[in-house]
């Protein structure tokens, strides 16, 4: 019988007979092939670090079914010959959680080759929440990670209180990456104490009570832990210090307990290391460890204050590891760095009054009105500083700004600093960073190296890398969005570390930014390539990895504007069987979800060589 004899020609025009018959006999292939998606002649990194090798992968109902030598048939086939096959990328320290409520695509992360996110880090987040308290927490998320409360507002749908019904409102959105969520302190700290809680009270015995079952609920709902932050950098857009801040041992013990009540989860936490001392401080991390037995990763980088001090912090967690305990530090491969510019949330005259004055024209109409003699001469004679909302704005000065350029040059050296080349040509610094922001029609952005360039290097960046106990991140994704893009760093990592300067291999290269991070994460069921586990993929033309010097595009809820980039070399990425992206372009697969955590009985962050 054929198809078209089972169907009623009465009900149907002939168009429609033949989208009829397309759709029955795409239905029967995929039932009788063998494979959904089969990727040919392909090499093979499998994401252990071991040598690579040409094979065939083959992919059915989102899981890895055969790699070796593959004769079936599949509705799909990518011949990757003379390409890299690898794991997706699981990028551990992100800030996506307001994009996933909002967006689809969890940019730019999921154009640099990453397939899974874990979001929620550095204290900071949207749930659990009181209705009164939303504004709060919206303006701590401005403050601290520079998405702008207008953004937040629209893109915002408020349809949950407590964590596990923020679970729910993730899971109801189709995204083009997995994320995981951790519980954010912050927000827990006010869901329990209120004011209090901004006020940095000290928790009391009820409060930690409280916190420690809602941290349980929130990991049997999902949360992969939770995170912390002891920085005076993070502040509200009001100057506010976070939450918390000052919060004393027996309240993070009582989270972390929390996760051990519930068998799962890890702790994050930033902090500066100054209160009372380093080494006092490791040592309360040390014996929440100890007496949670879950594991605790923490952002790791190079002061400018203290260049050595980072050395000090990467050998404390070397012997912790030695010790038995899971304590891990998270590096990026190249500095942190600020780009200051017209065209995005900070620049150096920010906080002078006449700036503020006419911050909110539109681009065009702003560089006119710098370009006049009276508004510059104001500018230039106010204080950037007294006025500013940038809490880092401080840290910085002329001799540690630079102009970016194009091709974008992270690797300045100090006489190309502001400061020395206004010294040559007989001006003032700030004149001279003011010219630079008026150029390319106001488009040019200023770099200014935050951390991990001391000595005007990458020499930190890389003693960092070699160090096996340290986990691969820090690159911010879906926050700053007005000043940094960091979030390619796995493109930086093959294309700098491994590609040009041959640093770390391509084995090497690949465990770091799959098997390693997803371990770190907790996440057992992807991160390597290997029968039965998630098809989570990327095929990589390895030469031509790269990025394109970043812009600012107006893609955000109420018009918000973000840093993106264009990347190269990503022939394809698969999250779940899909291809979701081929050759940095969007292929409408949404296939990407939320991801819960699931209890463990070992510790995952075990240290190896």
């Amino acid at each position: 019988m054929s198809i078209k004899s089972i169907i009623d020609i009465k009900k149907y025009k002939e168009k429609d007979i033949k989208k009829l018959e397309v759709f029955l006999m795409d239905g029967l292939s995929r039932e009788i092939n063998d494979y959904d998606l089969i990727i040919k002649n392909g090499t093979i990194v499998d994401g252990t670090g071991k040598k690579s090798e040409t094979a065939d992968i083959a992919i059915k109902n989102g899981l890895i079914a055969a790699i070796g030598t593959i004769n079936g048939k599949a509705n799909q086939e990518i011949d990757a010959t003379n390409l890299i096959v690898t794991p997706g990328f699981v990028d551990i320290h992100t800030h996506y959680d307001g994009q996933a409520i909002w967006d689809s695509q969890l940019k730019p992360s999921s154009i640099h080759g990453v397939t899974t996110v874990v979001m929620g880090n550095c204290g900071v987040g949207f749930a659990p929440c009181k209705p009164e308290d939303r504004v709060k927490l919206v303006e701590l998320m401005e403050g601290v990670e520079d998405i702008p409360a207008p953004v937040m507002h629209e893109g915002l749908d408020w349809q949950w209180e407590t964590f596990e019904e923020y679970i729910q409102a993730l899971e109801k959105n189709k995204l083009d990456i997995d994320v995981c969520a951790l519980l954010p302190h912050a927000a827990l700290r006010v869901y329990v104490m209120g004011e209090r809680a901004i006020k940095h009270e000290v928790a009391n015995a009820n409060d930690m009570e409280i916190m420690r079952k809602l941290a349980k609920e929130a990991v049997e709902a999902g949360a992969f832990g939770f995170s912390t932050s002891r920085t005076i950098s993070h502040k509200s857009l009001k100057g506010e210090f976070t939450p918390t801040l000052r919060a004393h041992e027996d309240e993070l013990t009582a989270i972390a307990m929390g996760l051990s009540d519930a068998g799962s989860g890890f702790m994050e936490i930033v902090s500066d290391w100054n209160e009372p001392d380093p080494e006092t401080e490791f040592e309360v991390l040390k014996r929440i460890v100890k007496k949670s037995g879950r594991p605790v990763v923490f952002s790791c980088t190079q002061r400018h204050d203290r260049p050595h001090f980072w050395e000090d912090l990467m050998s404390m967690a070397r012997q912790a590891q030695k010790e038995g305990l899971p304590i891990r530090p998270v590096v990026t491969p190249r500095p942190i760095g600020l780009l200051l510019g017209l065209n995005g949330s900070q620049n150096p005259f920010s906080g002078t009054d006449t700036y503020k004055s006419i911050a909110d024209l539109p681009l065009p109409q702003r560089v006119n009105e710098m370009k006049k003699e009276n508004i510059k001469k104001k500018i230039l004679s106010e204080d950037p500083i007294k006025g500013s909302t940038f809490p880092l704005i401080n840290r910085i000065g002329y001799s540690q700004m630079y102009r970016f350029g194009s091709p974008p040059n992270y690797n300045p050296k100090p006489e190309e600093s502001i400061e020395a080349l206004a010294e040559v040509n007989g001006i003032s610094a700030a004149e001279l960073a003011y010219q630079i922001l008026l150029e390319n029609e106001g488009n040019n952005f200023i770099y200014a190296p935050l951390v991990n360039y001391a000595d005007h290097t990458f020499g930190v960046c890389q003693k960092m890398l070699e160090d096996k106990n340290a986990i691969m991140g820090l690159g911010d994704g879906g926050a700053h969005v007005g000043f940094i893009l960091d979030a390619g760093y796995p493109t930086w990592l093959i294309s700098y570390w491994s590609v040009k300067k041959k640093v770390f291999s391509m084995e090497e290269t690949i465990r770091r930014l799959t098997s390693d991070t997803a371990e770190a994460a907790g996440l057992s069921d992807r991160g390597v390539l290997k029968i039965g586990l998630k098809a989570d993929i990327n095929i990589i033309d390895w030469e031509n990895v790269g990025s394109s010097d970043p812009f600012m595009t107006q893609d955000l809820p109420a018009g918000g504007k973000r840093l993106m980039q264009h990347t190269q070399g990503y022939v394809a990425t698969i999250v779940s069987g899909k291809i979701t992206y081929q050759n940095g372009a969007s292929t409408e697969e949404r296939p990407g979800a939320l991801v819960k955590s699931v209890k463990d009985d070992k510790k995952v962050f075990a240290f190896t060589n």
